[in-house]
Formats: structure tokens, C-alpha cells, sequence
């Protein structure tokens, strides 16, 4: 039952995060695009930010009814986590249902229809109150998977955690670090899909007029990616260094480090067993302990020594994860970065030099690295759920405890009818964000800055 739970609910989740990226990374940028438009009076800023608008709003439904679903299942299959956790739970999620998703479902619908209603400024604000709406979103629900990471403000009478300072949570440094890791991975993602569309667009365009819009989201997409791949990589650093005070079994386990060790070296690749006999290794001098306290010889917790600490303090039980899984999630999520990183390095190179679309070989890179955010996104969750088990509530419940009493049964039926409503919904979504993306900017919706009645997304 447990273990059919867990399956259910990281499957939903990781279909769900697909979209969640791409929507406040997207919202971010089409807003940016559709400012550059108002300010410069630009029509090619105009026709992209109408472009990639139809993409946005796109993943923006199917991310909401992924969403829900989500959330229901804390009812269904985790209810005794529910009820313990309830009372510090629900507080931020219920600010997310009543203040962030309705700030951006309010403005957005605002911003579809309003076009040609509202005035060009005041059509330029709903598309940053849509923007901000899922920031804010995004911070909500962050905040309460933090808790569960690293639970602060609370204390713990008759079996349930009690929130004693909800400002606590709010200041929480785990929620701090995630948010801005989440946020700047969603620009990374959004830029990575803006890039490789308008390279790809740029290419085939028939005509200059069709060709310079794309050209220019181009350059602009490679740079942003640029930048928010750094910055993304610095706020990964801080969440490991927060990571090996406050989850040190993840750290160690995120290198298959079995045994404490001073100035460790980081592995890239093994191959063989992660017990410490491989076939064969790459490893840094060093870097391990840099990651972990900024130290060149700091000491980096092996898996056995935390186990022995952690038996001492939580009673008899195994504390380590998933290794095999911890490990090369952790790696993969870390590889794909740094190809996008290579990537986009590229393609501002390339811009520089006015050949970002004469390149052979650069397009077919750019449309291959659309997939990169996704994977890194994808492992990165991974990683973050799969290392703190067998932590429900990290250091308060642990996941076997918090499951409900439904029947196996009924986790099993349920889990399949997700995978096929998913697969459905994936499948869809495929197919209108290969069609949005496809398509030419010379049709009958693409009127420049003129008005265009009704929906024109």
C-alpha cells in the first residue's frame, strides 16, 4: 500500500512539474516581451510576446488540472500525514488556493480578453499580475514542501504538529533557497523552449519579415538562459551547503559516501558498485568538501557514520535512501545544466557574431536542448524526495506512518486510471504545443499592434 502510494504520487507529481516551470518561466518572459513591445512600440516584441503567449496559456491549463489532482490525493492515500501536519500544512496551501491562484487565474483571463478592451498599459499589468500570481503560487506550495524538509515554528502535542509562528515558516532558509532555485530553473526552462522554437522558426522563415522577430527572441533567449543557468547553479550550491547541516544522509548519500572523509572528492561517473569498490571512476579532488561547507579539506558525513547517529537519536530503523537512485539523479540533474550551460554559452557566442541561425549545427543542438530543463527539472525532484527518505516529515514522521487506510485495491485502480488520464492529457498537450510552436506568424491572428476582436491567444 505504501509503496503504491508513493508511486502514485511521484508520478503525478513529476507529470504536474512538467508544466509548473514552463508556465512561471514563460509568464516571466512574455511579459518581458509584451513590456519591450509598450515601451519601444515595437511590433516584432508584440508578435512574440502573442506567440509565445498561445505556448503559456497552453501549459498554464493542463499545469492547473494537473494541480488539483494533486492536492486531493493528501485525502486520499496520506491521510494520517494529513491530519498530523494539517494545522502547519494547510496554512500555506490554503494562501495559495485563495490568494496566488486566484490572482493569476484572475488577471490572466483579464489579459486574453482584454486586448483590444483594456488600455495598452493597464493590458500590460494583468500579464505581470498573471506573472506574479504564479510566483507566488509557487512560493506557497514551496513553503510547505519545506517544512516538510526542515519543519521550523511548530511544535508537536497529542500526536499532531501545532503551528506556533507562521512567520517562522515564511523565513524558513530551506524554503528560501528552494524558491530561488525553482524560480530561476523555470526561467531556465522557459528560456531553453523560447530558444530552440525561435532558432528553429528563425531558420525556416520565408521572408525577413517572419524571420526578424524570431531572430531577436533568439538572442534574447539565449542570454537570459545564459545568466539563469549560473544563477540557478549558485542557489543549487547554497541548498547543498543548507542540505549537509540539515539533511546530512542526502549529502552523503548524493555521493555514495560511505565513510566520513576530509577534503572528499566528487564523482562524475562510476561505474560498479557505489559501495565504494567500482570498476571504474572520474572523481575531483576536493570538490565534495567545497559543496558542502566551502571547505578545501572539510569534512564530508559518510552514510554509515549518520546511520549510527541517526539510530542513536530516532531509534532502530535504516535511514539511508535509495542510493543507486540518489546518486545518478543528483549526477543527471547536474550534467543536463551543464550542457545547457555549453548550449547557451554557444548560442550567444554565435548571436555575436550574427550566425545564430546559419550555424549547421547549432539549431538541431538548440531544439535537443528544449529537453535538458526537463530532465534536470525532473531528476532534481527526484532527488530532493527520493534522499530524504524514509522521512515523511523530516526527523518527525516517518512516510510509512503517514499513509491512509485505503485498500491496495484502490490505490492500484486509482494509480492506473491516473497514468491513462496522464498519458491522455500529455499526449494533447504534445500535439497543441507542437502545433502553437509550428506555427507561422503570418496567419489571419497575427495583426501586428492593431486590435484583434476576441480571443487572439
Amino acid at each position: 500500500m505504501e509503496l503504491l502510494a508513493r508511486w502514485q504520487f511521484a508520478l503525478t507529481t513529476i507529470f504536474h512539474f512538467f508544466f509548473v516551470p514552463v508556465t512561471i518561466g514563460l509568464s516571466v518572459v512574455v511579459a518581458t516581451m509584451q513590456t519591450l513591445a509598450h515601451r519601444r512600440h515595437d511590433e516584432s516584441w508584440d508578435r512574440m510576446s502573442r506567440f509565445f503567449g498561445r505556448l503559456f496559456l497552453i501549459n498554464l491549463a493542463v499545469g492547473v488540472v494537473t494541480g488539483i489532482v494533486l492536492e486531493f490525493q493528501f485525502g486520499m492515500n496520506w491521510s494520517a500525514y494529513s491530519i498530523f501536519v494539517g494545522n502547519i500544512f494547510g496554512a500555506p496551501l490554503a494562501i495559495e488556493g485563495l490568494l496566488a491562484f486566484f490572482l493569476e487565474s484572475t488577471f490572466v483571463g483579464l489579459w486574453i480578453f482584454g486586448r483590444d478592451r483594456l488600455s495598452p498599459r493597464l493590458h500590460l499589468a494583468t500579464i505581470w499580475a498573471t506573472s506574479l500570481g504564479t510566483i507566488m503560487s509557487a512560493f506557497f506550495i514551496l513553503a510547505a514542501n519545506s517544512w516538510m524538509q526542515h519543519p521550523v515554528g511548530y511544535r508537536v502535542e497529542h500526536g499532531r504538529a501545532f503551528l506556533t509562528s507562521f512567520w517562522v515558516v515564511l523565513g524558513n532558509s530551506t524554503l528560501w533557497a528552494a524558491f530561488a532555485h525553482t524560480i530561476t530553473a523555470a526561467l531556465v526552462t522557459a528560456g531553453a523552449l523560447v530558444l530552440g522554437t525561435a532558432a528553429w522558426q528563425a531558420r525556416r522563415a520565408r521572408d525577413e519579415h517572419e524571420r526578424a522577430p524570431f531572430l531577436r527572441a533568439a538572442r534574447f533567449a539565449a542570454a537570459l538562459t545564459l545568466v539563469a543557468v549560473i544563477v540557478t547553479g549558485v542557489s543549487g550550491d547554497l541548498q547543498a551547503r543548507l542540505m549537509d547541516s540539515q539533511q546530512p544522509m542526502k549529502m552523503a548519500a548524493a555521493e555514495a559516501t560511505y565513510n566520513t572523509k576530509s577534503g572528499a572528492s566528487f564523482s562524475i561517473l562510476t561505474i560498479g558498485n557505489l559501495n565504494g569498490k567500482p570498476v571504474f571512476q572520474i572523481r575531483i579532488p576536493h570538490v565534495l568538501s567545497m559543496m558542502a561547507d566551502l571547505s578545501w579539506n572539510g569534512q564530508v558525513r559518510g552514510v554509515n557514520q549518520i546511520q549510527t547517529a541517526e539510530t542513536a537519536r530516532y531509534g532502530k530503523a535504516s535511514y539511508v535512501p535509495v542510493l543507486w537512485l540518489t546518486y545518478w539523479s543528483f549526477r543527471i540533474m547536474v550534467g543536463a545544466a551543464f550542457l545547457l550551460l555549453l548550449l547557451c554559452l554557444w548560442g550567444v557566442v554565435l548571436a555575436r557574431r550574427k550566425r545564430l541561425t546559419s550555424s549547421r549545427w547549432f539549431v538541431p543542438a538548440a531544439l535537443i536542448g528544449i529537453a535538458l530543463p526537463f530532465l534536470a527539472n525532473t531528476t532534481g525532484w527526484i532527488f530532493t524526495e527520493v534522499g530524504r527518505q524514509p522521512w515523511i516529515v523530516y526527523g518527525l514522521m516517518r512516510t510509512v506512518r503517514g499513509v491512509s487506510s485505503t485498500t491496495t485495491a484502490d490505490v492500484t485502480t486509482t494509480l492506473v486510471g491516473f497514468v491513462a488520464l496522464y498519458s491522455l492529457l500529455g499526449a494533447i498537450d504534445a500535439v497543441l504545443m507542437f502545433r502553437a510552436a509550428r506555427g507561422s506568424l503570418s496567419g489571419p491572428e497575427d495583426t501586428g499592434n492593431k486590435a484583434v476582436p476576441g480571443l487572439v491567444y
